[in-house]
């Protein structure tokens, strides 16, 4: 009797079939750190929303070094205090003196920004190298330095503004210098406490066995993993001197009329404000708006740059 035919299966062949029809599992793509914390940026409507406002706000601003609609100090007695849509040539209305108000609302808020940038500048190139060589060098020296800090913080901005009201005359020169004396202080501490923590770390350590100078281990190490502290440290440090700016011309000591700025706007704005509420309003409303978006970008940007927060 014949036995029954039995089927050989090539088992490599049937595990191949298998493997060919298994779907494929891709491995996740190992992200730097800067292209996180872009992806948490992005991540975040309310930072991006502002960010974008605040482009365009700059490119408005800034454009009118090429163009204006109308010389911000030209005055048309023809044309006083036209309400906002009222004429296309004056499209955000007129001042008591027949000012357009679109120009000098572009006008002051370049002011304003520049302001702002020097303060960004002045933390950049003081605050940074001096909270790096404090937290660096550590001892007398870190001792020595942070006494210093504490006496120029110790002394509020608006009476360091009124102590150079004896030097000199209320404007733009008061407020530069108030900010060039006084901003950075914070951005010199964020920097010494993040240096202090980075110099203990092993890549530093192992930097420092290898026989690498200070000034390289400044600038691939210590500057490189601080960055994230300085651009959150600059987006408050630009609201902050935008406010200073216009509180210190609403006062009457910093820019002076006819000069436009947005204090000097919110202060003739004030004075008109029971017939003519819009010449407040508008500044007030630029002015809210920075302040907003810078903070709410800050706050982005704090949360993509800190690492112990999860997508």
């Amino acid at each position: 009797m014949e036995e029954p035919m039995t089927h050989q299966f090539n088992t490599g062949a049937f595990e191949q079939a298998q493997a060919f029809q298994r779907p494929v599992l891709l491995q996740p793509q190992s992200l730097s750190f800067w292209q996180r914390a872009w992806r948490k940026l992005r991540a975040n409507r309310a930072a991006m929303t502002s960010l974008v406002v605040l482009g365009v706000i700059a490119i408005c601003a800034f454009g009118s070094f090429v163009w204006l609609p109308h010389d911000p100090n030209a005055q048309n007695i023809n044309a006083t205090n036209l309400k906002p849509l009222t004429e296309a040539a004056y499209p955000l209305g007129t001042d008591s003196l027949g000012r357009d108000m679109l120009s000098r609302l572009l006008y002051g808020t370049r002011i304003s920004l520049l302001i702002a940038l020097f303060a960004t500048l002045v933390d950049i190139l003081i605050g940074v190298p001096y909270g790096v060589i404090s937290g660096w060098c550590g001892g007398r020296v870190d001792n020595l330095m942070q006494r210093f800090i504490e006496i120029i913080a110790s002394i509020p901005e608006l009476v360091l503004v009124l102590l150079l009201l004896l030097v000199f005359k209320p404007g733009l020169t008061s407020i530069v210098f108030a900010i060039a004396l006084s901003s950075w202080v914070l951005m010199a501490r964020l920097v010494r406490a993040a240096t202090l923590q980075i110099k203990q770390a092993d890549f530093v350590l192992a930097a420092q066995a290898m026989g690498e100078s200070p000034w390289r281990i400044t600038w691939t190490h210590l500057l490189p993993n601080t960055l994230g502290v300085i651009i959150t440290r600059t987006m408050f440090t630009i609201p902050a001197a935008i406010f200073l700016e216009a509180l210190l011309s609403f006062i009457g000591i910093g820019v002076k009329a006819p000069n436009a700025s947005l204090g000097t706007l919110l202060n003739a704005g004030e004075k008109g404000f029971q017939f003519y509420q819009y010449q407040l309003w508008e500044p007030v409303l630029v002015l809210s708006v920075m302040m907003i978006a810078f903070n709410l970008l800050g706050d982005g940007l704090r949360d993509a740059l800190d690492p112990n927060v999860r997508e």
